[in-house]
């Protein structure tokens, strides 16, 4: 008996260090606005994005912008002619001044649960706060000069189309004084993908060289930052077989080079890859054809305090009277996992879904979300969904949860026995150890099974808030009642008697928000300690102690997480309370749980306390 509480205690306590340091090691960041940098789209040589030097190229900068800076969005957009992008998922704008992709919102998706809050805005034109577009053009080589090919700040003109829509792409043109006419066509599906097939047709009389290129770029870091260590934000890539995430304070840190008058680093990709920003739900990814090899390339430009992902494609040759084009595409919107699985399997573009931060745990993240996902898509709500998959993650775990729990019925027949050894060895702990070992063999009884399930479950836990914390899927997803949003705390708060008070909950700023207890917070506590009274208290005081304040500490520490891991954590108890009431009811020990929590309440004699 002994042994077996030390098991669960072993258990529990190392449950609760593990809580205690993530708490510790990833608290929540405020977001923190970088006043010192400078404003977006400021006309100072290289305040707007540097022209990329493709294979042969000389490096050349572009500067100015299309707007002034500080201009409010409506000003902004009104400053260039436009075309309006209208889809089932997006709507937004290009601009003909560069021919930019850099006005773009998620229809589908809100700032808050609120019906009326504004939707998510993804690019933001320059001359904004947090700029944020997609820029392509074509660097010079030969006897081009940087005005000989279109870029940043080309005047292009419609040739056809109105309105990009998924069934009617546009098509731009612009000719240089060469005559050479530069065409770039952008077609956009049903979601986030827009494909960009840009060409040249070389009338100049003489053969020409210059190379396509695609950016995107990112003026300052995001004023939504969140700025966790479990969450990765900033630039994701993948070049052949690697995949490599670096974040913005890490791109700043790249080593500089001259070539690129900025911090960077250029990795040459030989047939599958791709480059972009992920934010918390939301992407943007640049994607040559499959096959396609290109130059990947990510980048700061301190001096503007602009973040730029790249892929420049290999230099082409154009003969007089000769056309050439190239096809890319670039992905922009939200992350959502079976959109993107669909581009990885029908677009082709590798290894696409994990650009979702899956995290060390991924063996285990990916197939869970597959089934969270599959669960949700059966019942249609993801709370029951959450619940589902602890039915699904206890019923594969089932198999050392029953040796666990049989262990532990045998733990208590051998009871009598154990105490006859005690007796007759007396203070010998040598003795007493090799007889308990015997005993063990014996009988077929592994006293350390208790604690391996509930060990099992720390990477579980830890891949379950990886998967609730990372992914779009639990972004404002209801379940039941006052819980309407799963990635959030529960809202409810003791303090106003869980709404039935006429004064709200305190803030998650508030000092006191720690101990403004949820509903499901305080069922987790409960669930706890009745899973707990399944088996008497410890006779060691100590222990006793430890095992009575467990399940309140970590009411408390839990109560600040995500809805949806509660949910997970209370099922979980409800889940081992039935299957360890079972299991012990069919070996012949029925738990006396009632009389377990009356001895809980009683007052020990002051001999026994000590």
């Amino acid at each position: 008996m002994k042994t077996q509480t030390q098991n669960t205690i072993l258990a529990l306590v190392l449950s609760f260090l593990v809580i205690t340091a993530w708490t510790l090691l990833f608290p929540p960041a405020q977001p923190e606005l970088d006043t010192s940098a400078p404003l977006a789209g400021e006309t100072t040589e290289g305040s707007d994005v540097v022209t990329p030097p493709a294979e042969g190229v000389d490096a050349t900068t572009s500067a100015g912008t299309a707007t002034s800076p500080g201009e409010d969005r409506t000003s902004a957009l009104e400053d260039s002619p436009r075309i309006e992008i209208d889809t089932p998922d997006l709507e937004g704008s290009i601009t003909l001044l560069g021919g930019r992709i850099d006005d773009l919102r998620l229809k589908g998706y809100r700032e808050t649960i609120d019906e009326d809050a504004a939707i998510v805005s993804l690019f933001t034109p320059a001359g904004q706060d947090h700029a944020y577009y997609a820029l392509y053009g074509w660097a010079p080589g030969g006897e081009l000069e940087l005005g000989d090919v279109p870029g940043a700040m080309t005047e292009w003109q419609i040739e056809s189309g109105e309105r990009l829509t998924p069934s009617t792409p546009i098509t731009l043109a612009w000719t240089n004084a060469q005559n050479m006419t530069f065409r770039r066509t952008i077609a956009v599906d049903e979601h986030y993908m827009f494909t960009i097939t840009q060409s040249v047709e070389n009338g100049s009389g003489e053969n020409q060289r210059l190379a396509p290129y695609g950016v995107i770029a990112r003026h300052g870091t995001p004023d939504d930052l969140r700025g966790f260590f479990i969450l990765h934000e900033g630039v994701v890539r993948q070049t052949d077989q690697e995949l490599s995430e670096i974040s913005y304070k890490d791109v700043t840190n790249l080593d500089f080079d001259p070539r690129e008058s900025a911090a960077a680093e250029t990795k040459q990709v030989t047939e599958n890859g791709w480059i972009g920003f992920t934010d918390h739900y939301w992407m943007t990814v640049l994607a040559p054809e499959p096959g396609q090899p290109f130059t990947s390339v990510a980048k700061h430009a301190a001096s503007a305090d602009i973040y730029q992902t790249e892929i420049r494609l290999p230099t082409v040759e154009v003969a007089a009277g000769e056309r050439a084009s190239t096809t890319t595409r670039l992905f922009a919107g939200a992350k959502e996992w079976d959109t993107i699985r669909d581009y990885e399997k029908s677009e082709g573009i590798y290894r696409f879904l994990d650009s979702i931060d899956w995290g060390m745990f991924f063996f285990i993240t990916k197939p869970m979300f597959a089934v969270l996902h599959w669960l949700n898509v059966l019942i249609g709500n993801m709370g029951w969904a959450i619940i589902g998959l602890t039915f699904v993650i206890k019923l594969v775990l089932f198999p050392l949860s029953y040796k666990s729990y049989v262990s532990m019925a045998r733990m208590r027949e051998l009871q009598p026995e154990m105490e006859k050894i005690k007796e007759r060895v007396g203070d010998d702990k040598q003795a007493m150890q090799k007889e308990m070992m015997e005993l063990y063999k014996r009988e077929k009884v592994n006293p350390a099974s208790g604690c391996l399930p509930i060990l099992l479950q720390i990477p579980i836990w830890f891949s379950l808030y990886k998967v609730i914390f990372v992914t779009l899927e639990l972004r404002h997803a209801p379940w039941i009642g006052w819980i309407r949003d799963l990635s959030a705390p529960d809202p409810s708060s003791i303090f106003n008697l869980f709404g039935l008070l006429p004064y709200a909950a305190p803030g998650p700023d508030s000092l006191v928000a720690f101990f403004s207890l949820g509903i499901l917070p305080i069922l987790l506590g409960v669930s706890m300690w009745l899973q707990q009274k399944l088996n008497p208290a410890p006779t060691d005081p100590t222990q006793a102690m430890i095992m009575g304040w467990l399940p309140w500490v970590f009411m408390f520490m839990l109560g600040t997480f995500a809805s949806g891991l509660v949910l997970y954590w209370i099922a979980n108890n409800v889940l081992t309370f039935t299957q360890q009431y079972t299991i012990m009811l069919s070996h012949g020990h029925k738990p006396d749980l009632f009389g377990n929590i009356r001895s809980s309440f009683k007052r020990k004699p002051k001999d026994e306390k000590k």
